[in-house]
């Protein structure tokens, strides 16, 4: 018999006057079948609620039903049975609700703080997420009220949040921008704004009673983005910047033409920068930087970024990599990590004068990939001129190298750690 599960209170007395009925008009040949009846009303209630004292009631009322009709079931054989089966599901069923009840309890006894800790590993780490009711940390304060106020009482749960300016409703989006990000209550806020329109200025009056807060920023310039200063944002230490494959070059430049004195590190890796784009960065205006990974076209960048950041101790340069059209020696005293990854189309050439034009006392860690033939002599001079003391030397894919030239490496610098890995052989590191 199927059971009949009730959606609401009036199908639900209906349900139970129709078990009733149904039990009467059963005679005593048909115990099995009022008890497979009394069975599923028992497992849908406690499937709607399975703390109701009603189950166990139910429960003991079968046993009870049962007990009494005993010598009527021993006396047929397939009923016999059928009783046993039934005692097997009672069983199954307290077991389930005595399970149940254990658990439930165990987590409302969960002291504030585990509890806490627990919500802060349900966010997404990347933070490249909008609110939405479905996601960490929205979906929390859902679940109950004492989840909702332990969710609400974590500013750190609301730090990170991905912001959108697009054609959709801007006003109900706010609303929504708005409220999260006051639940960070004064914390250091890291956050991805992206514009799929010619303005920022949405997003600018957003966050302006926030601005102190940002800490670090993704900025996405998708077709048609204008420009945004980002020395408004006065405490910025880190910012990422990519795009949708247009080319919004000159917004990106007018948006980054002066950084804030506390931002330290900058990730420009979807557009090419050329000598002529970077000239019109003024000198110092990255001062700030220590770690600096950008796409160029052309080594002759290289000089005037290490002009631009003084202070940089981890350089990241990818590109395509032509001959250097200044021989002007430039020294950076700063720069302890360089990585380089160029474009094996252009391994025909011989001499890119990459280490003719520059001086690096402090250089530690060297890494190149896809710039063909290693130049070896240049480098060697290069060395001898910085006195740098070289710790890790790693040649990925596409670098051609003797074991001559290796071991000459091993013998200016006993302790260096070499590497030799062709694996290592992707454009981007």
């Amino acid at each position: 018999m199927a059971c009949i599960l009730p959606k609401t209170r009036h199908e639900t007395i209906a349900r139970d006057a129709m078990v009733g009925q149904t039990l009467v008009l059963l005679c005593a040949s048909n115990l099995y079948i009022q008890h497979r009846i009394l069975l599923c009303y028992t497992m849908h209630t406690f499937n709607l609620n399975p703390n109701l004292s009603a189950v166990s009631d139910a429960l003991q009322d079968i046993q009870l039903d049962v007990v009494m009709h005993e010598p009527e079931v021993l006396g047929q054989n397939s009923v016999s049975y059928r009783h046993r089966k039934l005692v097997e599901e009672k069983t199954k069923i307290s077991q389930s609700n005595n399970s149940h009840r254990q658990f439930s309890s165990a987590i409302w006894r969960l002291p504030t703080e585990i509890l806490a800790e627990i919500f802060s590993y349900c966010v997404p780490e990347d933070g490249n997420w909008a609110p939405s009711p479905y996601l960490a940390p929205m979906l929390l304060t859902t679940v109950c009220r004492r989840w909702r106020e332990v969710a609400m009482d974590m500013p750190n749960l609301w730090r990170r949040v991905r912001l959108e300016v697009d054609h959709s409703d801007w006003q109900q989006r706010a609303f929504c921008y708005e409220s999260y990000l006051k639940r960070s209550r004064g914390r250091q806020l890291s956050l991805t704004l992206e514009c799929h329109n010619n303005e920022w200025t949405e997003l600018r009056s957003l966050l302006q009673p926030h601005i102190d807060q940002v800490s670090s920023l993704s900025l996405g310039f998708f077709s048609g983005a204008g420009s945004l200063m980002v020395a408004d944002f006065r405490r910025l230490e880190e910012l990422v910047i990519y795009t949708d494959g247009s080319d919004p070059v000159p917004a990106v430049i007018r948006s980054i033409a002066q950084l804030p004195p506390s931002m330290r590190s900058l990730k420009i890796m979807d557009m090419w920068l050329n000598l002529k784009l970077l000239s019109g960065v003024k000198l110092l205006a990255w001062a700030g930087l220590t770690n600096l990974e950008i796409v160029v076209e052309g080594l002759s960048s290289f000089p005037r970024l290490l002009r631009i950041c003084p202070n940089l101790s981890s350089l990241t340069m990818i590109g395509i990599f032509t001959a250097i059209d200044t021989l002007e020696e430039f020294v950076h005293v700063n720069l302890q990590s360089l990585r380089i990854s160029g474009d094996l189309h252009l391994d025909s050439i011989r001499n890119l004068g990459l280490f003719y034009a520059i001086t690096l006392p402090n250089l530690r860690a060297l890494e190149v990939r896809n710039i063909g033939q290693w130049p070896h002599e240049e480098f060697k001079a290069f060395l001898t001129r910085s006195r740098c003391p070289l710790e890790r030397l790693v040649f990925g894919g596409g670098v051609m190298t003797t074991d001559q030239q290796l071991a000459e490496y091993t013998t200016l610098f006993p302790s260096l750690e070499l590497v030799i890995d062709p694996t290592r052989c992707t454009f981007y590191f």
